[in-house]
């Protein structure tokens, strides 16, 4: 009433303006209240060890866990293999395969065995290390003194008769040995690969695993 005799203001007018003061108040507590600083708590840190035992180990599809994967063959430079096949097959020679790969393959690399070679006692499924030789058909050795002839050997059969040959011979061929496995089979292979061959059987003293009761052995069981 003061400021309505005050002023002169009609009724009306002082009401909206009372209205426009109130909306003023109300948003500038609106506006105080937002503009205030807010706390924000921070995340949990992840354990590893937690995430380690909450996720588990890998499993297939049937849910047993998968096997780790074995040791990588041995292989060349840019993952292939370079391997020597000779004897009866159509494309004697030195072939660059896939690491990988296994003795049926190099045999197709050579073009296949010639018409006739017995394979029986080639392991086709093996597979090859780099620098390996691979010997189809050819006769392990000279024949023994006093004998007919030796008998033709399939690639991997052990011979009838004569000495085995160290520097042709197949790994199936040198375990037919006494006294040799596989492993030392393929250390016989790796020493004649390294150092071109054997000029003596007295060589055979150098491989790894072959002291000298196993080289008296085999002494008068093989051959150059």
């Amino acid at each position: 009433m003061w400021l309505q005799l005050r002023c002169g203001l009609e009724p009306r007018t002082l009401a909206a303006l009372a209205v426009v003061l109130i909306a003023a108040a109300v948003f500038a507590a609106v506006h105080f209240r937002s503009a205030r600083p807010h706390s924000v708590r921070a995340p949990d840190p992840v354990n590893e060890a937690a995430h380690a035992r909450t996720s588990g180990p890998v499993t297939d599809g049937a849910g047993a866990p998968e096997p780790s994967p074995g040791p990588p063959p041995a292989t060349g430079p840019g993952g292939h293999i370079v391997v020597d096949v000779s004897g009866k097959v159509r494309s004697p020679g030195i072939h660059q395969l896939p690491s990988g790969a296994r003795v049926a393959d190099a045999l197709r690399a050579a073009g296949g065995a010639r018409p006739g070679v017995d394979l029986t006692g080639i392991n086709r499924a093996r597979v090859l290390m780099d620098g390996e030789q691979i010997v189809v058909g050819a006769p392990p050795g000279p024949p023994a003194a006093g004998s007919t002839g030796g008998a033709a050997a399939g690639g991997g059969g052990s011979p009838t008769s004569g000495p085995v040959s160290l520097n042709r011979a197949t790994l199936e061929q040198l375990d037919t040995l006494p006294g040799v496995g596989p492993v030392l089979a393929q250390h016989i292979v790796d020493y004649r690969t390294q150092h071109g061959g054997f000029r003596s059987v007295d060589e055979l003293r150098e491989v790894n695993g072959i002291g000298d009761r196993r080289f008296a052995d085999l002494q008068p069981l093989v051959g150059p």
